[in-house]
């Protein structure tokens, strides 16, 4: 295995250290991994939500507030399609809680059984025969044009909340709210769907306040080199929408001849300390010149008394924002930051609606293995404090019977121990169940309800094991055939819950995508995943005229057909498979983000490893190297077969406890104890008995005389 740490310019650490406030070790850190930009840097280091972007930057936003709350005022029936996974149960339970705090008690359904994904023309005729008139969709709905269109057709509207990539026809909805639209306009595309709808439930939240849609002006002068500089901001929503800067010299011009004048007439003025802001603009337009202004700066002052009498020149030099922008920040930049702290904790129901729903954010952005970077980031470590410290007493059920509560909770803990266990609910057809977990107040049934589960996710393994060993033997011949490019299989014998599962275990196998098909009823249905970053969305794209329908992400994706098209969708696989340019593995690597001096191995070492957590997809654990390091007391350790190796690393001045998994073979060979070895290992922390201890899971040994 080769150990790569790259070489990293001294000057551009320390300026990184310098102007964000860390230390030289966590700044090189950075630099080796690429983040160095200010707006990067900002979502490793922040953790308070007001750094997330504002929902009403989706282009649709205002219109799917608007429609949601005229079906609360005319007291409509609602009804919430979702997805069986986890970041469809999550977001069907976001919404429908978001939906109740404005007093919509809205109906759900999820894909039960051998329901296919997304909304159904069934669902929509159940739907007509309720009387209903708004259905919402959440983690599906972009690539369901027809049924959209066939829910207008009988007069029902339709609202797509989603994160799929969309086909080339749009539904046809009163707004869709997707980061991935190609006019949805938000900063951040890799959202979950649960993080969309949290968005959703923001906007409600925030329209429940006066200043929804009110058009309202930030305004600052500030003196020049004999003039006044005026700036002004619009906004609606908080969202900024325009701004001038205006150079006048006193005297010169009337406010109604200036551009200033069109911009503020017939809207609400904010300013902040409105006697010293009147004072300058007399000076610049006229003593007799009248201004209907509005001073924030006493309710501000009321909220953060530290602020009183504090000028926003005085705020600048202390803004903690303003280290994350590069241009040059002015009084109305901290303005209009202030303004936006201000009404965000003045809303009540902020909190309760969209920071308390933010676990359920965790749970599904995890285990629909998001990017962890920007705002998925901050509100990932939120919701992992929540789930610390959770009041949702059904996931506190789920957490108890996999012996969790208590514990200080990972996200390595949520993707092997929670979220598998939510996702065997929607793989076994039932995801109900798991979704009524989180909703129900009743104990009883949260405690059923987590059982249930908790019992499905062992069948699930059970089938699991029994459809590998069908499929195994298929996939080695699948991969000669397909000149190790590819692997595609059909098992009539896979349960159609399982076939993403199976295929994922076939590409991590054999290192190349693979596609896994089961039967379903008349049809068949299939999962692909990939390997090596090869976009299977965009490979069954290629497919697309045999498929009922088709879509997914770029790396995980899911397909349907008939059985009459089977034989001849297995040639076209097969040609497509040949023209595929499969990236070369190469040697495997491990790249390493610091050597440490065995001075610095001492147990305030985990602070850095927190700075970047949280750890998943698009943001690895951080791994260490140490030189010369002594191993000791090592034994092989195994519930069924002795694999692991545990061991004692003595750095001179700590022994330190440490795993390497899967490595008993090497034990004598590569290393003995007693050996002065270099290492490579990742820092976590290890719960025994409710003891925590750190402990390095080590990825390599080399022997220091190497």
């Amino acid at each position: 295995m080769e150990w790569n740490k790259k070489n990293i310019n001294a000057n551009s650490v320390k300026r990184i250290a310098e102007r964000y406030g860390i230390d030289l070790l966590t700044a090189s850190i950075f630099f080796r991994r690429g983040i160095t930009e200010p707006e990067d840097l900002k979502f490793y280091l922040e953790k308070d939500l007001r750094y997330t972007h504002n929902p009403f930057l989706f282009e649709e936003m205002e219109d799917a507030v608007d429609r949601i709350r005229q079906a609360a005022e005319e007291g409509e029936k609602v009804k919430i399609f979702g997805d069986r996974d986890v970041d469809g149960i999550t977001s069907t339970v976001i919404l429908k809680n978001g939906l109740a705090s404005i007093g919509i008690n809205a109906a759900w359904s999820l894909p039960e059984g051998n329901d296919p994904y997304g909304l159904t023309m069934e669902g929509v005729d159940k739907f007509a025969e309720e009387d209903g008139s708004l259905l919402i969709t959440v983690d599906c709905g972009i690539s369901n044009f027809k049924e959209i269109e066939y829910a207008r057709e009988k007069g029902i509207d339709s609202i797509v909340i989603d994160h799929h990539l969309p086909s080339e026809e749009i539904p046809p909805a009163v707004a869709i709210i997707n980061p991935k639209s190609n006019d949805s306009c938000y900063p951040f595309r890799d959202l979950a769907a649960c993080g969309v709808a949290a968005k959703v439930v923001w906007a409600l939240t925030f329209s429940t306040n006066e200043l929804y849609k009110s058009e309202i002006v930030l305004l600052n002068i500030r003196p020049g080199n004999d003039t006044f500089i005026i700036d002004a901001v619009r906004i609606v929503n908080m969202v900024e929408i325009e701004r001038i800067t205006e150079n006048i010299v006193p005297g010169v011009v009337r406010v109604e001849k200036s551009r200033l004048g069109e911009f503020l007439y017939n809207r609400q003025i904010l300013v902040y300390d409105k006697g010293l802001q009147v004072g300058m603009l007399k000076k610049v337009f006229g003593e007799n010149t009248e201004f209907e202004l509005l001073d924030i700066a006493p309710k501000i002052w009321e909220d953060f008394p530290k602020l009183k009498n504090m000028s926003l020149l005085e705020m600048r030099g202390k803004s903690r924002s303003s280290v994350y922008i590069d241009k040059s920040i002015e009084e109305i930049d901290i303005f209009l930051n202030l303004l936006n702290t201000y009404v965000y904790r003045k809303i009540d129901l902020m909190k309760t609606n969209f920071e308390n729903s933010l676990d359920l954010v965790a749970l599904g952005t995890l285990a629909d293995m998001m990017p962890l970077k920007d705002e998925n980031r901050i509100m990932l470590k939120y919701g992992m404090k929540l789930i610390n410290n959770s009041k949702r007493l059904g996931l506190n059920e789920l957490l108890f019977k996999q012996n969790l509560l208590g514990k200080q909770i990972s996200t390595t803990d949520i993707g092997w121990q929670i979220t598998p266990v939510i996702n065997a609910s929607g793989r076994l057809g039932k995801p109900w169940k798991a979704a009524e977990l989180f909703i129900t107040d009743d104990p009883v049934i949260q405690k059923q309800m987590a059982e249930e589960i908790v019992r499905m996710n062992k069948e699930r393994k059970k089938l699991g094991e029994t459809a590998w060993k069908s499929v195994l033997p298929k996939a080695e011949k699948s991969f000669k055939e397909l000149n190790e490019k590819m692997i595609f299989v059909v098992d009539k014998n896979i349960h159609r819950g399982i076939t993403g599962i199976i295929a994922s275990r076939l590409a991590n196998t054999f290192g190349v995508p693979a596609g896994v098909v089961s039967y379903l009823e008349n049809n068949l249905v299939g999962s692909m995943r990939s390997a090596r970053k090869v976009n299977v969305k965009n490979f069954l794209s290629k497919l697309e005229k045999y498929f009922i329908d088709y879509g997914g992400h770029d790396y995980a994706a899911g397909f349907s057909f008939t059985e009459d098209k089977l034989q001849d969708l297995k040639k076209d696989f097969a040609l497509e498979a040949q023209r595929l340019v499969i990236p070369d593995q190469g040697k495997e690597e491990i790249n390493i983000d610091a050597e440490l001096p065995l001075k610095y191995m001492t147990p305030d070492i985990i602070s850095i490893v927190e700075i970047f957590e949280p750890y998943g997809e698009g943001n690895p654990p951080l791994v260490f190297l140490m030189r010369g390091v002594t191993l000791q007391n090592m034994e092989i350790i195994g519930r069924t077969d002795q694999q692991h190796v545990k061991m004692l690393v003595n750095t001179d001045s700590l022994k330190w406890p440490a795993i390497y998994w899967r490595a008993a073979e090497k034990v004598d060979v590569e290393f003995s104890s007693g050996d002065k070895v270099d290492l490579v290992f990742r820092l976590g922390r290890n719960y025994y008995q409710n003891v925590e201890k750190l402990q390095l899971t080590v990825m390599d040994i080399k022997r220091s005389d190497e």
